[in-house]
This record gives C-alpha cells, sequence and structure tokens, in this order.
C-alpha cells in the first residue's frame, strides 16, 4: 500500500463514519496526509486527521482517532494501528507491504505515480520568452498530465530554433499572452512562470545537462550555467547529482543483465535470508563510473541491506505524492530533488544484489534485484518527466 493509497484508506474510514452516523462533520478534507512517525510515534506512517477534525466534530481528539482506529483495523493490509500524543494515528502496514509496493512498482513499469487525479481539468501555463521559462513550462506540463489535467501551453514568443532542436520544448507552443496582464488576450489562469533567466544560453550543454541545469535549481535561484560550476553538468564523477541519478538507473540495467546471464530474475520478497543476520555489502569507496564495478557511496562503517533498504523503500512510496506535489506547485525541482535522494538510497543496496563467489542466487538476491529494478524504473519515469534521457549504458 503508497502512502497515496492509504491516505485514500483514511478518507474512506473518515467517509464511512460520517454516512453511518458515528461522526459529524459539515466539511469532509479533500485528501488525508500521511508521513512517516515523528518522535514518540510507531509503525510505517501516521496521520494527524483525528486531530483536525476534533474541533468540527465536537469530539476530542484521542475519541475521534480511536474510533477511526476500529474501522482502519478492518482494513486488508493494515495489521495494527496505535492511537500516540493528543490523537496521532500510527498505522502498521502488514509485512507483505514492501513486497506488494515493489510489485505495483515493476507492474505500472514508468507510469508509477501517475494519476487521474487532475482528469477533466484544463491547466493554462504561460512562459516568458526564455529558455528557462519554456523549459519549465514544458517539464511542468508533462507533470500534470502523467495526474491526468490537461495543460494549455502559451508564450511570449514563438520558442526559438535552438530551444527546440536542442532543449527538446515544442515547437507548436502558440504566442500569446495572458489575460489581465494588459498586454494580450489570452485565457491563462495561472500565473506566468518567470524563474530566474539563466546567465548565458544553456544550450552547449546539450539537451539531458542544460535541462537538468535548469530545472534542478528552484526557480528562483539562480542555476549554475556560464560559471565556474558550469561543467559539473557534464562530468561523470559522484559530485554531479544527474550523473548519480542517470548512473544509478543504468547499474540497475546493468545488474539485470548479470542476473540473466547467472540464470536468475527479480521477485519481490524478504530482502535477507531467514533465519540470517543483516547483510552488508561489501565496499565502502567512492562512487566510481569505471569499469564494471559496483556503484557504492562513501560511509563510516558496514551497512545493512535491511536497515538501508527501508529508506529507499519510503521514497519509493513516496514517489505518487512527489509527482502530485510537482504538478501542484509546478516545481520541478521537487521531483528532480527526490529522484537525487533515490539514486542516493539505491547506492548501498547494489554491492548486495549479485551473489559473490561461489555462493549461489537465493531469494534475497531475487528480492533485492526486483528491488533495485523498481528504484530504475522509478529514475527512469521521473527523468522522462522531467525530459531527460535515462541511459541502459553509462
Amino acid at each position: 500500500m503508497t502512502p497515496v493509497e492509504l491516505s485514500r484508506t483514511v478518507l474512506h474510514a473518515v467517509r464511512r463514519a460520517v454516512d453511518e452516523g458515528e461522526l459529524a462533520v459539515a466539511v469532509l478534507p479533500e485528501r488525508v496526509v500521511v508521513a512517516p512517525p515523528g518522535p514518540g510515534g510507531c509503525g510505517d506512517y501516521a496521520t494527524n486527521v483525528a486531530l483536525q477534525l476534533a474541533r468540527p466534530a465536537g469530539q476530542p481528539a484521542p475519541a475521534l482517532a480511536e474510533l477511526l482506529r476500529t474501522r482502519l483495523l478492518r482494513t486488508d493490509g493494515i495489521s495494527d494501528v496505535v492511537v500516540t500524543g493528543p490523537g496521532f494515528l500510527n498505522i502498521s502496514l502488514d509485512g507483505d507491504a514492501d513486497g506488494r509496493l515493489v510489485r505495483d512498482i515493476l507492474r505500472a513499469g514508468l507510469r508509477y505515480g501517475h494519476s487521474d487525479t487532475l482528469a477533466g481539468q484544463t491547466v493554462e501555463l504561460h512562459a516568458a520568452h526564455d529558455a528557462r521559462a519554456v523549459v519549465l513550462m514544458d517539464a511542468v506540463a508533462r507533470v500534470l498530465r502523467s495526474q491526468g489535467a490537461r495543460p494549455r501551453l502559451t508564450c511570449a514568443g514563438p520558442p526559438e530554433d535552438a530551444w527546440v532542436r536542442i532543449l527538446g520544448v515544442p515547437s507548436d507552443i502558440p504566442s500569446d499572452i495572458p489575460a489581465g496582464t494588459g498586454t494580450g488576450t489570452g485565457t491563462g489562469t495561472d500565473a506566468p512562470l518567470r524563474p530566474v533567466p539563466a546567465p548565458v544560453d544553456p544550450t552547449p550543454l546539450g539537451r539531458d545537462a542544460a535541462r537538468w541545469a535548469l530545472l534542478h535549481p528552484a526557480p528562483y535561484d539562480r542555476p549554475h550555467i556560464g560559471d565556474s560550476r558550469s561543467e559539473q553538468h557534464l562530468a561523470q564523477r559522484e559530485t554531479n547529482p544527474l550523473f548519480r541519478v542517470r548512473y544509478a538507473h543504468a547499474r540497475t540495467r546493468a545488474l539485470l543483465r548479470n542476473a540473466a546471464d547467472l540464470g536468475f530474475t527479480p521477485e519481490p520478497g524478504p530482502l535477507t535470508p531467514e533465519g540470517d543476520g543483516p547483510l552488508t555489502p561489501e565496499g565502502d569507496g567512492p562512487l566510481t563510473s569505471e569499469g564494471d564495478g559496483p556503484l557504492t557511496s562513501e560511509g563510516d562503517g558496514p551497512v545493512t541491506v535491511d536497515g538501508e533498504a527501508q529508506g529507499l523503500i519510503q521514497l519509493l512510496a513516496d514517489h505518487p505524492r512527489v509527482l502530485a506535489a510537482t504538478a501542484a506547485h509546478r516545481a520541478p525541482d521537487r521531483l528532480a530533488r527526490h529522484l537525487v535522494a533515490v539514486a542516493d538510497a539505491l547506492a548501498p543496496l547494489l554491492p548486495s544484489v549479485l551473489p559473490l563467489g561461489d555462493e549461489k542466487p537465493s531469494a534475497a538476491h531475487r528480492a533485492r534485484l526486483a528491488l533495485a529494478e523498481a528504484a530504475g524504473t522509478v529514475l527512469a519515469g521521473g527523468l522522462s518527466l522531467l525530459g531527460i534521457d535515462a541511459p541502459e549504458h553509462l
């Protein structure tokens, strides 16, 4: 169960309580926020929905939380619900929740995290006649489409030929000005997109590096193009976040090829052999792209596969929420930063995916391979929404 699915499950429990007369609330929330538990919490996720509804319902938050707890415990996929503090609901998913998440990702493929939340909505986007603004608008439109919306794009002037050829922006964006600006007759409802412009022409970086350089910083931040840090966007080293994301994806594809050569395929399941202690991948040197060696990350000590995998699984589960937030805030930088976090969380897992020496492939190896494939799928899907290629070899 993903956070989005769990949010819908909790909201459904609230609505059922209202329909059956156990809860009197005039206006229900449109969505319920679920997140990893804070200090004093427990389980996989927590929500403060009982605190939000207590005042309008005229009930103490702990009593309302207990009412919802009883309903949630009847739901498939939820193993336990604990009320803590002033009325927080702490929800534990059943033991195969991680496996189901990996299966869901592999089943959805590059469309994992896509939804119909904005289905039927036409969103008007307007960009200044600037390379960064037009690339930003293109990325926002891609993410909006992933959530079911129909974006309509306009620009203050026709896109330059180089922006179309090199940066990959659409060539058919009409020139128009949103109504209300006093300079045209468009029908834009969003504020025009006017990020801090790139200080120099970004096209010499090429499509992928240029788009990343323009999208990774928040729109109000100045992109590092044309200064001493410009070359980092092309460098194949760990200080380049785009390289880390694309290299992590390429490593997952290489692992799938190598596993096929060894005669085994991915299968979601427990990451650690039953009865064994946590496994630790070998190697703690810096990330490198040389040779066929595994992607590794710096660390002060051994990394447990099970412990590190939980951080990765949380990030993968959070991907649908990140896409929804990216669409809502028109902020592709949120997606870019999320992809970097996924790549960095994936790095410690990769050295333990394939069997070493005379070791034979086990169920744990197949499970780690499935998790790595799921992470690679999220990375590829996210890069695609940013208009950036995810190569299988790097």
